[in-house]
């Protein structure tokens, strides 16, 4: 019978810690408009009114976000957006369109997917017809015969709007700052970017119609403010179905929150990097550590989700590599530390490796030189290696000239937890590392 109970009691378990991992991943993956802003209340609360004057009293705005990528762009106007349509009178109203400069490329794709989402009378179905030119004519003759009592007001999110600059005579910008100008349709333009320079690549008539209104983000809170934000993005909320789980979680988080270990590992990384993006990354590695036989989260887990964090891709590639491929990278260290940091070309490498393989003849096969330079075609390939000018057709392979992309601690560390590296190649790094 016992058994019994405790077979159903870990059922019910896995099945809350399955719901755990999902509201959370959901946090940390998502820019969640029902989680917490942080440290941008003022920038938030300029927004919103923006925004309800365009939404509520028909006023046509443009607005720039500013800030560097993961400082909370996104998330600012999601919330912003979610508390508007909030609103009854504007939820019905208000139209919106997303436009993204990574993948509308060119004002032609911009302007089909604007008509698409705003679903005007030549979209059937998803497909958009007419030429660039009768599209454009066609929704400025729609969004100019509005006015502010009786027109739908529309608002445009362009996110990376700097690349929307770079398209052909910023056709599409220029129309849009130009009806946010005039009193037609109610229109709110709110790019979102991460160049400060932002106004120097708009041309001179779009920069005449654009309001000028900046919004900077710039991850302006402190560590104790950091501590907080790690606590509320980790606690389940109180909606949550089990009282005594949610109960015992969050005390979890509070003594994380309180250890030192911890505290050293989140010190760490807002040293590095304020960005939320990389909290949420460290957080999600920790999480995956949470199974039913482990159902809470310890400081073990934060740390070893830190060390993925900071793992070097480069020196785990190096951790792969066969020792050939390793003895050219030790003869191009040593050429480094001969020539000053000089580049060279596969010749020279071959050289020092070939004076090793005499000294060391032994413990080192001999290759033959088509197969070395397969390898050390192989590490330009993983791009530990690169060339210094683009390939002319009259250079010899051998001949070009090439940089190390790895520096002597990487080597040094690679080397060490390299598996059954022969001792000769790990004192010849060492001896080429002493010229130092």
């Amino acid at each position: 019978m016992s058994s019994r109970k405790s077979k159903s009691n870990n059922l019910i378990h896995a099945e809350y810690l399955s719901q755990v991992q999902r509201i959370l991943r959901e946090k940390f993956c998502h820019q969640s408009p029902h989680s917490n802003l942080f440290g941008v209340q003022v920038q938030y609360k300029h927004l919103i009114e923006l925004l309800k004057r365009t939404a509520i009293h028909g006023e046509s705005n443009s607005v720039l976000i500013i800030g560097p990528r993961g400082s909370g762009k996104t998330m600012l106007i999601n919330h912003a957006l979610k508390e508007l349509m909030e609103v009854e009178e504007v939820s019905e109203n208000v139209l919106q369109v997303h436009l993204n400069g990574l993948l509308q490329i060119n004002d032609k794709i911009a302007l089909k997917e604007i008509t698409r989402q705003l679903n005007l009378e030549n979209v059937v179905g998803d497909k958009v017809f007419g030429s660039f030119a009768e599209n454009l004519s066609f929704l400025l003759e729609a969004l100019k015969k509005g006015d502010r009592s009786s027109s739908c007001p529309v608002i445009f999110i362009l996110d990376e709007f700097d690349l929307f600059a770079h398209h052909k005579n910023q056709t599409l910008l220029y129309n849009l700052f130009d009806i946010s100008q005039s009193a037609q349709t109610p229109l709110a333009v709110i790019g979102l970017t991460c160049r400060l320079d932002i106004l120097e690549l708009l041309e001179k008539r779009v920069k005449s119609r654009f309001s000028h209104r900046q919004i900077h983000l710039m991850n302006s809170f402190g560590f104790p403010q950091y501590l907080k934000i790690f606590k509320e993005q980790l606690s389940l909320p109180a909606e949550f179905p089990d009282k005594i789980f949610t109960e015992k979680w969050n005390e979890n988080v509070q003594c994380l929150t309180e250890d030192r270990s911890v505290r050293e590992v989140l010190q760490k990384h807002f040293n590095v990097s304020k960005n939320l993006r990389s909290l949420h990354m460290l957080l999600m590695l920790a999480l995956n550590r949470v199974t039913t036989s482990h159902p809470f989260m310890t400081a073990a887990d934060v740390m070893e989700a830190n060390q993925l964090c900071s793992m070097d891709s480069k020196a785990n590639i190096v951790h792969g590599l066969s020792v050939l491929e390793i003895c050219l990278i030790i003869a191009m260290k040593h050429l480094n530390d001969i020539y000053e940091e000089e580049p060279f070309n596969f010749q020279m490498v071959y050289n020092e490796f070939q004076k090793f393989v005499q000294r060391k003849a032994h413990s080192v096969y001999n290759f033959e030189k088509p197969v070395v330079m397969k390898a050390f075609e192989h590490l330009q390939q993983l791009e530990l290696i690169r060339p210094m000018e683009r390939t002319s057709v009259n250079t010899q392979r051998e001949y070009q000239l090439m940089k190390l992309l790895l520096d002597n601690t990487q080597i040094m560390n690679a080397l060490q937890k390299y598996p059954n590296c022969p001792t000769d190649v790990r004192q010849w790094a060492t001896s080429s590392l002493s010229w130092l």
